[in-house]
């Protein structure tokens, strides 16, 4: 059994543009962001494959400065908003771990197994 937990509204996230999250899910911390890109959002858990570091360097900003792509605030690795996978940097062919996600109503929810 999957349950929903919130991780805002879906106008906190412009088009394209990202949002940062910390959430306790069953006890577990799990420290992620949403991309939203096309009318299309896309989930990660806020860790670089190269380093582990977070990526943000501002809260909630996961975007370089087109809004192209994700970008690693530690190293300047870019990844591709809709796989997670790093096309520029010192990790090319790893990618960023995808958190399940879910766009009921006007609303963002992570997928947490029960």
């Amino acid at each position: 059994m999957e349950n929903l937990v919130f991780i805002c509204e879906l106008e906190r996230l412009s088009d394209p543009g990202s949002y940062g999250f910390s959430l306790d899910c069953a006890g577990k911390q799990v420290d992620g962001f949403v991309v939203r890109r096309d009318g299309e959002c896309f989930a990660y858990r806020n860790s670089c494959p190269h380093t582990g570091s977070p990526l943000d360097w501002v809260d909630h900003q996961f975007l370089d400065i087109e809004g192209a792509l994700i970008q690693c605030a530690v190293h300047d690795a870019r990844f591709l908003i809709d796989t997670g996978e790093c096309v520029f940097g010192p990790c090319p062919g790893e990618s960023l771990e995808s958190l399940p996600i879910r766009v009921e109503g006007d609303k963002v929810y992570l997928l947490v197994s029960a």
